[in-house]
Order: C-alpha cells, then structure tokens, then sequence
C-alpha cells in the first residue's frame, strides 16, 4: 500500500505560494495549515493559485468558532478556486479556548459536531442540488436561502470534511458523517489499533459505510537526525511537545491505556507553573518510543510503514524542530515506494 504524504504550511501569506510550489514540487500529495496565531484558509488561497496537483486541507480549522453556513461558504469557494482540491479539516479545540478565546457556546461537543457537519451537507445540498434549505437541529437551524445569497452549483462538488480527533465520541462521529479523520499527533500505534479504528468502526456501522468510504490522515512524531546531536536535540524538542499535549486533561485516555494515566495532572500541575522544561524531562524513552518513530533519516520511512502502513492513508511528519527540506524529500520517497 502506498502512503499518501502530505506537509504543511504556514500563515504568513508572504510564503504560503512558495512553500506550496515547493512542496508540490517535492512529491507531497498535500499541504495542511493551521489555525493558530493565523487564519487558516487565507494560505490555501495563495496555494490554490500558485499550485496545480498539490491537495490543500485545513488541520485545522476551528469549527466551534465558527457557523456551519459560514464554514460551508468559505469551503465551497477553495473547493472551486482549487478546482476540487480542497479538504476541509476541522477540530473542538477545547472548552476554555471556545468560550474563552473565541467567546463562543461550548455544549456536548460530539453531537454538536455531527449537527454542524450534517448542517454543512444540508447548504451544500441546496446550492448543488437545488433542495429546499430546511435543517433544524438541536444546535444548529438553516431554513432561509434566496437567491441572492446561493452561489449555485460547484463544478467540482462538495469538498471532502476530515475531522480531527481523539476520544472515542468524537471518532465514532467522523466515522459516521466526515470523509476523513485527522488523527491527533498523540496518539500511539496501540491506541490507533486498540481505540480508534474500533470507535471508527461504530460509525460506520450506523452509516452504513465501511474502511473505503474514509481516509485517515495521521501526523507521525519523528525524532531523526544526520548525528547523535542532532539527534538528541530532536528527542529534547518532542519530549516537550509530547509533555505538552499530555498536560491536556481531555487527552488522558491516551497515557492511561499504557498505564501513564498518573502522569497527566503531574503534567497540567507543571504546565500551570510554565515548568516547560521539568514537563519534557517526565517524558521518559519508554513513553517517547511510543509516540514517536525514532529512526536515522534512511530508516524513517520503513519505521513509519511498518507501523502504520496497514491502518492510515496518508501520513505527514510532526516535527518541532529544524531538519533539512533533503532529509525530508529522501523520506517522502521512501513512503510514496511501494
């Protein structure tokens, strides 16, 4: 089986045309942006004129932030800008960050997030397919479309909707409505394995789909290196990420599968203190083995394969540090080589 690879861009639009080129230029099947201190769907606009083949995806973008008629407008017009190259990728983010942040209603966030995907379907049926706007759910209600606000049909279709996430609600859900899922950066291969494909399972079985009708997008934590310094430094850079990510109480399930589950308030007590340093130093090589493929540059690829290769269809590579595009471009050719 081969992987799809994709990479990832970033927000200052300056760059976003020329990074896209580069990549698309490399061999990637996508890019993903991201919405951190930038909006994410700005970059993919610029990447959609200066590209030709290159899938362009938000992972992610906040759903929870946002309406599903605002989302369903913004997608539909990358979907035909990009000429059908766009997926659309979209997260939660977590309760303080909506309400606080965003100043936005946090409720029941798995069923909530089925309602906004189907209540997106719903528009785009309309624009597509002519049929009367009429979805009324429990938190979402779209019933009024004129003329003058429908765009019409788009040549290319709908874009696909990836999900991203986590808890065993939240993944039951892109099983049942979404075409994708993005699956978390933390996340091992036994909880893959053991708890995700399972609840993705769920969903399809209430869909009435299967495996095919998705694809699983994972971002795969490396640790390499052209030496053992470089390679070291590279451990240091995704213990803290991991640390990071386990200080989350939402993300607890994760350690407790393995039996780490007291780590994670020790983790959020640190973080609380910004003992960014001490958090990263609690990530020790049993849990960083886990989570991340550790391998030197020529090895990554089969690494990634071998434990991957059976369940996802298409990988990009979580890395918060600096590697050389070289040691990158070597390892997106040994993914895409049967």
């Amino acid at each position: 089986m081969t992987l799809k690879v994709d990479g990832g861009i970033g927000g200052d639009l300056t760059q976003a045309a020329e990074q896209a080129k580069k990549q698309e230029a490399a061999g990637y099947d996508g890019v993903w942006s991201i919405e951190t201190g930038h909006d994410p769907f700005f970059p993919l606009a610029l990447a959609a004129e200066h590209t030709e083949r290159i899938q362009l995806g938000t992972g992610i973008a906040v759903a929870f932030a946002r309406n599903p008629m605002n989302l369903a407008t913004i997608a539909n017009d990358l979907q035909q800008y990009s000429k059908g190259r766009f997926l659309l990728g979209l997260g939660s983010q977590i309760k303080p960050h909506i309400e606080k942040r965003f100043s936005m209603p946090w409720s029941h966030p798995a069923p909530r997030m089925r309602e906004l995907v189907l209540a997106m379907r719903a528009i785009w049926d309309c624009w597509n397919n002519g049929s009367k706007l009429a979805f009324e759910g429990e938190f979402y209600r779209h019933t009024l479309m004129t003329p003058f606000f429908n765009p019409g049909a788009n040549p290319y279709g709908p874009p696909k909707v990836f999900l991203a996430a986590v808890g065993e609600l939240m993944t039951e859900v892109a099983g049942e409505v979404c075409d994708g899922m993005l699956v978390h950066g933390f996340t091992t291969e036994r909880y893959l394995k053991e708890v995700t494909i399972p609840a993705l399972q769920r969903g399809f079985d209430r869909a009435g789909k299967t495996r095919k009708d998705i694809e699983i997008s994972y971002p795969a934590f490396v640790v390499t290196g052209s030496n053992d310094d470089e390679t070291e430094k590279a451990a240091t850079a995704v213990r803290a990420q991991i640390a990071f990510y386990g200080s989350t109480p939402a993300y607890r399930g994760v350690l407790e599968l393995h039996g780490w589950g007291d780590l994670q308030p020790e983790l959020n007590s640190l973080s609380k203190q910004g003992e960014w340093v001490k958090m990263g130093e609690l990530i020790d090589d049993d849990i960083l083995a886990a989570f991340a493929v550790i391998a030197p540059p020529d090895k990554v690829a089969d690494a990634i394969k071998a434990r991957f290769g059976d369940v996802v269809d298409r990988v990009s590579f979580y890395a918060p540090y600096h590697a050389d595009a070289e040691v990158w471009s070597s390892i997106v050719e040994g993914l895409k080589t049967s």
